[in-house]
Parts: C-alpha cells; structure tokens; sequence
C-alpha cells in the first residue's frame, strides 16, 4: 500500500495539536481514523514516528526528519491546486496575512476592506504578532504574506521595500513646556525613562539601532506588547515612547501627546512586504500585492502614509475609480 496525501496531512495535523483528539477536531475525522492513519503511515515506514505517554504524543528522531518533508509535499501539492483551479482568471480565495503591530492595526484594515469591496469572492485573514514571529511564519509557510517593520535576513525570505514610515518619540504634554520639544541624546538620553515595545518588535530593533552608541543609555522602564498599551502608559506620565507616526498622529493633533524631536537623528524606516522565496504567487496573491504597490505609487510621494486617516481617504478615491 502506497503512502497517501491524507496520512501526511494526518501526521502534521497530529504533530500540530499534539493530541489525536484535537488532530481530529482539526480535521473534523473520528479520533479512530487518526489512529488508523497513524498507525498505518508508521507501518509502511517500518517504525514509529512519536513518543507517546498518557497525554500526547511528542515526535521521536524518525518523527522530526519526516515533518519538514510532509510539509514540503503538501505545499507544493496545495501550490499545484491553486494553479490549477484558476484557469478561468477569477481573483477569488482565502488570502493568509501576518502583520506587525503598526501595519496590521492602522494600514492593512483599510487597505483589505477596499480590496475585498472590488474582489467579493475574496476572504482575508490578518494575524497581527511581532516582526520576529511573522518571519517565522513565512518561514514555517503558514501565511502567505508578511507585512512587518524590522529588519529581516531570513535566506528563506523575499523582501519587499514598501514605504516610507517615520518613528516618533512621544511624551506626556504636562512633562514638557510648551516650547519644548527638542529631545538632545547626549543631554537627555541618561535622564529619561522608556516605555517600549517587546523583544522580537520591529519598532523597538529600528528605535534602538538608531540611538547608536546612546543605546546602552536606554532605561527602559516597561516593556510592552501592544502599541495602544504604550500610548497609554506614556499618557499618565510614566515615561518616554518610541512609535510610528502612522500609531500617534491622532493623539499628537488633540494634543493628548507631545511629539519630541529627535536631533541629528534620521526617524525615517522602510516597510517591508515579505513573502517565502519558492512560494507560487497566485492569481489573488499576486493581484493583492500589486494592489498595494498602486495604493504606494498614487499616494503623491507617499504623502497618504502620514495617517490612518490620509491612507482611508487616498482608498476611497482608489475604489470610486475602480
């Protein structure tokens, strides 16, 4: 008997959950077909693939050199489908997006619900986690694009420059007379406390590569994993705050934050569009990403980018026309 596609999708589906019976909840299969597959699938390959206890099964050494293959025939077998099924030129599927906080909370939601308006048989999912943890999910190939703010080198991983985003320091309005806006790093960097985002934030890698040798002067006093969150601590005064213009500008112009201006120091970053180098673009994806680069190249020196608010105006413009 020959191995087939479902023991494979079994398998990971198992290694996933851990369990037989949350594998076949995912699968929405009897937990007796999983064990069947199982149990075949170890059979034909002449040993067992987990170590198993009362709880779970974790993979032995057999389990973990046939994972990433079964993922690798998979893909490529779900590729070929795609392809295959978009003979007649209709952009329609499920499209699988990672995010870092910045682009997945104030850029992306305007641009998928514009998108999904002009393309109805389209479904968009955004996950919004870290930099470091969407290039592991592209990496892992269980999205189909990456939209983050940090540097990244994966070899696995084509990078996209998108746009333009500039980082600004933000304070609490009482801490800072009116007439005061200056933030100098030799004067004032050793004197001032930090709300910043977390480890693995694309943020908080650019803001501290940018400090240069000032960074071992970083007092951080609060790390935190949202940027609302730091918007909110450095509102009552608890410190300082690095985020973009895109998370602030709002709060700036009613003045419930103060915008400090960082002296001899260049904010601007680039954005980036990441996407696994042997992934197939489809039809949907391929029209997605050049949706985005339109929505780029319309925004009159990417003037849009400024706000959430210019993004949705410059949108409305780009659907009335579509």
């Amino acid at each position: 008997m020959s191995i087939t596609l479902r023991q494979l999708e079994i398998f990971v589906a198992v290694v996933e959950e851990k369990q037989v019976t949350k594998a076949s909840k995912k699968l929405f299969i009897t937990q007796s077909a999983v064990s069947l597959a199982l149990s075949e699938l170890e059979s034909q390959l002449g040993g067992t693939l987990f170590d198993r206890d009362s709880r779970s099964l974790l993979l032995n050494d057999r389990g973990r050199y046939l994972l990433p293959l079964c993922r690798e025939i998979l893909y490529k077998v779900n590729n070929v489908c795609q392809l295959m099924n978009e003979k007649d030129g209709r952009i329609a599927g499920a499209l699988k997006i990672v995010a870092s906080s910045t682009i997945g909370n104030y850029v992306l939601p305007h641009l998928a619900s514009v998108f999904k308006s002009i393309y109805p048989d389209v479904y968009i999912t955004i996950q919004i986690l870290n930099t470091r943890a969407a290039e592991q999910l592209i990496v892992d190939r269980k999205v189909d694009l990456g939209f983050v703010e940090g540097e990244v080198s994966n070899e696995l991983i084509r990078v996209i420059p998108w746009f333009n985003d500039e980082l600004v320091i933000i304070a609490n309005p009482e801490n800072f007379p009116a007439g005061d806006h200056r933030f100098n790093l030799a004067r004032d960097m050793k004197r001032s406390t930090w709300i910043m985002r977390e480890k693995g934030s694309g943020t908080a890698q650019i803001f501290k590569k940018k400090l240069g040798e000032y960074v071992t002067d970083l007092n951080v006093a609060m790390e935190l994993g949202h940027t609302e969150a730091i918007k909110k601590a450095v509102q009552t005064g608890t410190g300082l705050g690095c985020l973009s213009n895109l998370a602030v500008c709002g709060e700036i112009d009613r003045g419930e934050l103060k915008k400090l201006y960082l002296e001899d120091v260049d904010m601007k970053r680039t954005l980036f569009i990441i996407q696994h180098k042997n992934k197939v673009n489809t039809l949907l994806m391929a029209e997605f990403l050049g949706f985005c680069e339109i929505v780029c190249r319309c925004s009159q020196g990417r003037e849009c980018f400024t706000s959430p608010q210019k993004i949705k105006s410059l949108l409305s413009q780009l659907s009335s026309c579509a």
